[in-house]
């Protein structure tokens, strides 16, 4: 299993009197990635350098250090932490002494890899939707269900035969669910499987 972080996170570190503030944070999708590039990023620092990973996606940019000592080492250590759906900025102001390729890899590298290990992880739950169908003397046992199976409603439908509900829950108790409600409702109830998903 995969983990993301829970909250963002900082690290402050000091290499040859350059300054080095790594941020990361939990993203959904690219665009929240690049959206908090956007957000964090010092204009008068010297480099803001970055990486994200969500699934097989994955970008990196060294803005203007040496190519693959920065963007890459970032990258690196999000995926050496076993993250997912993470963007890191390494912030850097430079303080007068040149580190050279090694020691920008290393510094970069070393600045994320301390601020994820740092951070509250939080495992990603693969997710799963069910479309149930239930008459309306089978709502109660249904609604009751939800909760004892972590099933979020994500919408509801009546019409004259009853109601049609789309479900988002951990794609490992989705089985379990069906089960309980064709028991429960003497097999009365539909429940259909949809795609999975990353919780």
């Amino acid at each position: 299993m995969t983990d993301t972080l829970a909250a963002p996170a900082a690290f402050d570190l000091e290499v040859k009197h350059s300054r080095f503030r790594a941020q990361a944070a939990p993203v959904a999708s690219p665009a929240d990635a690049q959206a908090f590039v956007a957000t964090v990023s010092d204009p008068d620092a010297t480099h803001n350098c970055w990486a994200w990973r969500i699934g097989g996606a994955y970008r990196s940019s060294d803005d203007g250090e040496p190519a693959g000592t920065a963007g890459r080492p970032i990258l690196a250590a999000i995926d050496g932490q076993g993250y997912d759906r993470v963007v890191v900025v390494v912030t850097r102001w430079f303080g007068g002494v040149k580190l050279g390729a090694g020691g920008l890899v290393r510094a970069y590298g070393g600045a994320a890899a301390e601020c994820l290990r740092r951070a509250v992880r939080t495992p990603i739950v693969a997710m799963r939707e069910l479309d149930v169908r239930a008459g309306f003397e089978d709502l109660g046992t249904v609604h009751a269900a939800l909760a004892g199976f972590g099933a979020e409603k994500l919408a509801e439908a009546f019409d004259a035969d009853g109601v049609r509900l789309r479900l988002a829950l951990p794609a490992d108790r989705a089985d379990a669910l069906r089960a309980h409600l064709r028991d429960a409702t003497r097999d009365r109830v539909r429940v259909e499987g949809a795609g999975e998903r990353a919780g």
